[in-house]
């Protein structure tokens, strides 16, 4: 199992448009084979920093995922969208072996 663990950095001011794409890939990420576990949006603290977690079976599958992800036309519009809102300004990407009791 592998677990990928995203930290954005976010426009504050464009939070509403940052929450409908990760509406949209929430859905997108479970469609084409993994669990997405949430986005994790500003509180308090940092008013520009959200993280999200999904996981996928193995690193294989994750890159199944990516390679489907890149022809796929909704993940197009996604990216597009989080392009023309300008909502993230960057993120970094990591990757994560759950463990469990």
């Amino acid at each position: 199992m592998i677990t990928i663990h995203l930290r954005y950095e976010i426009d504050a001011d464009r939070l509403a448009d940052f929450e409908e794409y990760g509406r949209r890939w929430i859905r997108l990420v479970n469609r084409l084979g993994g669990t997405h576990h949430g986005y994790f949006l500003p509180s308090e603290g940092d008013s520009d920093v959200a993280y999200a977690l999904f996981t996928f079976p193995s690193l294989a599958d994750y890159e199944q995922y990516r390679i489907a992800a890149a022809t796929d036309a909704e993940c197009a519009e996604a990216y597009r969208f989080a392009q023309e809102t300008r909502c993230i300004r960057r993120y970094e990407r990591r990757f994560l072996t759950p463990m469990f009791d």
